[in-house]
């Protein structure tokens, strides 16, 4: 059975479905066009990846990936940290996390989703691009910072952590 399809009309008075349509609009056409930034997905195909019978944790060689995508969203690359690995005094300073804030129609209109364990690739340089695993697909997106005035949520957060190139260098 499919649930009935409310209207939410909590706002009308000062702000409707058109002022939200157009906010979106304006934000995605800012987003996409002057800033930019450009990633790739590599999402997982967890239809043909090979997974152990007992944990169903991946076999080696065992993960097989989707043709890589190309998006934009807004890009936050946190500060470098400097970790301490216990009494050898081993310190490794690691890059700091990727923060994507994107639309979600946008990702509607590409038919795609970002999940948990994906792959994102970031461009640095024109030369040089740096691996993210996704540990936060940011699918929880109704609190107050990812909806327009408590109106409706309109776009996710996704934080991926850094990957060395013995874990993944793209396809």
């Amino acid at each position: 059975m499919t649930q009935p399809k409310v209207p939410i009309t909590r706002l009308n008075k000062f702000f409707a479905e058109d002022d939200f349509k157009l906010d979106i609009k304006m934000g995605r056409e800012w987003l996409e066009g002057d800033m930019n930034f450009t990633l790739v997905l590599y999402k997982i195909d967890r239809q043909k990846t090979n997974n152990d019978d007992v944990y169903g944790e991946a076999l080696k060689g065992g993960i097989q990936f989707l043709p890589p995508i190309e998006f934009k969203g807004l890009v936050k690359i946190e500060a470098p940290s400097n970790s301490d690995y216990g009494a050898t005094k081993l310190e490794q300073l690691e890059p700091g996390n990727l923060t994507v804030s994107v639309y979600q129609d946008y990702l509607d209109d590409l038919e795609i989703d970002i999940e948990f364990g994906d792959y994102i690739g970031y461009y640095e340089t024109e030369t040089r691009v740096r691996y993210y695993s996704v540990v936060n697909d940011g699918r929880v997106f109704t609190d107050n910072k990812h909806t327009y005035g408590g109106y409706k949520r309109f776009y996710r957060t996704i934080v991926a952590t850094y990957v060395s190139e013995n874990e993944f260098r793209g396809i």
